[in-house]
């Protein structure tokens, strides 16, 4: 299976675009938003993703109700974390990285995703750790994107 991987996109809506017709175009089967999406209106801009979207909220995503509203039949969203299973693959999604460490320490998952600093983190130790960069490029100058093919935990890092 190949995942999509993305996080803070800030109401970037031109990028948001490229990040979608890049995971269209790749044919990935599932994308994990890191969080920090900001606004409802982001919806519109994720709504031709062919697959599903799993989100977890970032911390300044404000109108979570509303998000939740707005991006039904597109994303389901969780609070801060979310354990999934892909294709065998143990996965856990989150915002900030508070636990990092202990995740990586444990051994649990195979793939640790997560957003919230706006840097690139691609590590391999015990478990495979994503951290895909922001999106929206506000901070760091890059806007940046990750595809995983999670049988082989085969990562791209892709500037949009």
């Amino acid at each position: 299976m190949r995942l999509g991987l993305i996080s803070d996109s800030h109401d970037n809506m031109p990028m948001i675009k490229k990040a979608v017709d890049l995971f269209n175009k790749e044919e990935v089967d599932l994308v994990l938003h890191g969080g920090d999406l900001i606004s409802p209106i982001t919806a519109d801009h994720f709504r031709p993703l062919k697959k599903k979207m799993v989100a977890v909220f970032g911390n300044n995503d404000g109108e979570k109700l509303y998000l939740v509203k707005r991006f039904e039949g597109i994303a389901d969203f969780f609070e801060d974390y979310v354990e999934l299973e892909s294709d065998g693959a143990r996965i856990a999604l989150m915002h900030q990285p508070k636990f990092l460490d202990s995740l990586i320490t444990a051994a649990k998952y195979d793939l640790v995703v997560y957003g919230h600093t706006h840097q690139v983190d691609i590590r391999k130790d015990k478990v495979l750790v994503v951290n895909p960069g922001e999106s929206c490029g506000w901070i760091s100058g890059r806007a940046t994107v990750a595809i995983v093919d999670t049988a082989s935990m085969h990562i791209d890092l892709v500037e949009l």
